[in-house]
């Protein structure tokens, strides 16, 4: 424990600048998603900045070992340390290096407690989350252990999905295939290397998908967020985004992310006007053959029950909610 050190960032710049730092601790991570990377937060952190940044970085030597994104909500009735990606994060976590677990755990639990807060959320914890070991010794907690469902997908087989998805929606997904074929030519491509031209299709076609329906989640500021992760999640090799044209009109967009052996579906859009061809259906297809050839175990399409998610086959896996309060300072 002596040979650690924990550091308070307290500005962007510190901020951005341990991302060189940040990349071998996250790839080290074996619970890690794409949601923990600095492809994903520090975007996130320059786009929205919704209170004082309060993250905590655990040093050996010049190793970063332990990174806990943080924030401090300030509220008149007291103050609220939250994750740094809250809101559009599917999972949340603390990253540390493996043979560190209780080394970090305790230095980062030590460090939060010298900060002032009221209350610490942990929402979006993953079964395999770090931050499930985190002890708060004398601090009220309460815990959601069903947080919030993420349908997930198991895969096996090879790219037919035969072992993998329902036999009926098989069938539907080779109905899609032929009803679009009779409309026009069909063509599916792979365009995270030109993200601009991906992320104009996906807010037109999320856009129509949801007009009039109020569950579109593409406000501005979240599209200004996209522009600037999805380059560097491409960079990386973590994004998977598959326009559907039929006829040479693009009718579907599918936005996701693909990390060790689990591919996560994030977000589509697809033309009402060719809702009887199922362009969304044939990307979602399209993504899990993908997975499966790339050496995917898992297809999680990530938080909420739709229904959709379970014709694929997929069954809930839940995530937990830390919650510790106590007396403001």
């Amino acid at each position: 424990m002596s040979s650690l050190r924990a550091d308070v960032i307290r500005d962007q710049d510190a901020l951005d600048d341990l991302e060189r730092h940040w990349w071998p601790l996250w790839s080290q991570c074996g619970s890690a998603t794409p949601f923990q990377s600095p492809a994903w937060l520090l975007p996130w952190w320059q786009t929205f900045a919704p209170g004082d940044l309060s993250a905590i970085a655990v040093w050996s030597g010049n190793d970063l070992v332990g990174l806990a994104p943080l924030y401090m909500e300030r509220h008149a009735s007291g103050s609220r340390l939250l994750p740094i990606g809250i809101s559009l994060s599917d999972y949340l976590d603390i990253l540390c290096a493996p043979g560190f677990e209780e080394a970090v755990g305790t230095l980062i639990t030590e460090t939060v407690l010298s900060l002032q807060w009221s209350q610490w959320i942990l929402p979006d914890l993953s079964a395999e989350a770090t931050s499930l070991g985190l002890v708060l010794p004398d601090i009220e907690e309460s815990r959601s252990a069903g947080h919030a469902a993420c349908p997930v997908l198991a895969l096996s087989g090879d790219d037919t999905l035969t072992s993998s998805v329902p036999a009926r929606r098989r069938r539907q997904l080779r109905r899609a295939l032929r009803a679009a074929q009779r409309r026009g030519r069909l063509t599916i491509m792979r365009t995270e290397a030109a993200s601009e031209t991906f992320l104009a299709q996906l807010i037109r076609l999320h856009n129509a998908r949801w007009a009039g329906q109020g569950g579109g989640v593409l406000t501005q500021s979240t599209i200004e967020f996209h522009r600037n992760a999805l380059p560097r999640l491409a960079a990386k090799h973590l994004a998977r985004c598959w326009l559907i044209e039929i006829d040479g009109a693009v009718v579907g967009a599918y936005y996701g992310f693909h990390h060790r052996d689990r591919a996560y579906a994030y977000l589509g859009g697809f033309d009402p006007d060719y809702a009887q061809e199922s362009p969304g259906a044939i990307l979602i297809g399209k993504a899990i053959a993908e997975a499966v050839q790339d050496g995917a175990r898992e297809f999680d399409f990530l938080r909420g029950r739709e229904n959709y998610k379970y014709g694929w086959g997929a069954e809930d896996r839940w995530t937990v909610q830390r919650v510790w309060t106590r007396n403001a300072p």
